[in-house]
């Protein structure tokens, strides 16, 4: 049975998690002369444990900012660029936990259960997060899941929605719109996990991004989506779509790495108008962000990096952000505002 900590980040990194299976590619370097920003990405150390460090988008001026004992990861910083709240696994609970930008005086927000994904409201107060409960073995968190929301000052917590028709269904991964008006998130109240947008309060629920197909032709297994995430400017949403991992061989317990590959050559990064009018597919890979300047990222594992390589979005075509060292593991990465 695979590890608390394993099945909180598989669904995830899923393209981490088997790099054997999928083949490099060669890209074009990042852009020069533009000024170099900065991001909080999670990559492990060199014990193996995942840890926050700070650096510049082409891998340099790294600056450690955590030592945990098992692990950090899933960072994202506030607005105003002060703060820092993200997922830490202390003894069988994956905590969130809050510090300043530096990391220093961290302190609890959330100690018991399995916690995931949070992100910053507007307001650089609240925070939303997905609260997964745990469920039978190899089961995907989000299948059991709920959005809840702190107040990162007062401690004060509550689920996001409460209407009984909406918490019928299993939602997670949320998502704010830069407004602060709307949620973009994952359900399977249509049947199979798909992107949902809805008001802040859950009204007005809306399935916005349509796959091709609602399974694999030749795996015949259901085309999920997961990890939406708004753009800067708010009219659009990046997010995975895919087979997911949980039929692979790591989870399965059955060696098979030909359909490990059929189902890895599946995930694909999109991007939707937040309106669902328009989509267009990014390219292969998983857990999207969006620089504060509105280009997709997306990364896949890369056998001659021995691990992720992350790919960015721009005027000129796609760069790489070597933002994760060469043969470690990662837990995603945010962006430090403008």
């Amino acid at each position: 049975m695979k590890s608390f900590q394993s099945l909180a980040i598989g669904f995830l990194a899923a393209i981490i998690a088997v790099p054997e299976i999928i083949v490099a590619e060669e890209s074009a370097s990042l852009g020069t002369g533009a000024k170099l920003r900065e991001v909080i990405v999670s990559h492990s150390d060199d014990n193996g444990i995942l840890q926050l460090f700070r650096k510049r988008e082409d891998g340099s001026n790294s600056v450690q900012l955590t030592h945990s004992i098992k692990g950090c990861r899933m960072p994202a910083v506030s607005p105003d660029g002060k703060k820092l709240v993200y997922a830490e696994q202390v003894d069988h609970s994956l905590s969130l936990w809050l510090s300043d930008i530096d990391g220093k005086n961290p302190r609890a927000l959330v100690s018991e259960g399995m916690n995931l994904l949070p992100s910053w409201m507007p307001d650089g107060r609240h925070i939303v997060w997905m609260k997964s409960e745990r469920g039978p073995q190899r089961q995907d968190p989000v299948s059991n899941s709920q959005i809840h929301i702190i107040n990162s000052e007062t401690g004060e917590s509550r689920r996001l929605f409460t209407d009984p028709e909406q918490i019928k269904f299993s939602d997670g991964m949320p998502s704010i719109s830069p407004n602060g008006k709307q949620v973009a998130f994952v359900s399977n109240r249509s049947g199979t996990f798909r992107i949902w947008v809805s008001e802040f309060d859950g009204s007005n629920a809306r399935m916005i991004s349509t796959p091709l197909s609602e399974q694999d032709e030749n795996l015949k297994l259901p085309i999920e989506q997961k990890v939406p995430t708004w753009s800067p400017d708010g009219k659009w949403i990046a997010h995975w779509e895919g087979v997911e991992m949980i039929h692979m061989s790591p989870y399965t317990g059955i060696r098979n790495p030909q359909r490990d590959q059929q189902i890895s050559a599946t995930f694909n990064v999109w991007v939707v108008s937040s309106d669902g009018k328009e989509r267009r597919k990014v390219g292969r890979g998983d857990d999207p962000t969006w620089s504060p300047d509105g280009f997709v990222t997306r990364a896949f594992a890369d056998r001659k990096r021995g691990g992720p390589k992350v790919m960015i979005e721009t005027k000129s075509g796609e760069g790489e952000l070597p933002i994760v060292p060469r043969r470690k593991n990662w837990g995603r990465f945010t962006w430090l505002p403008k």
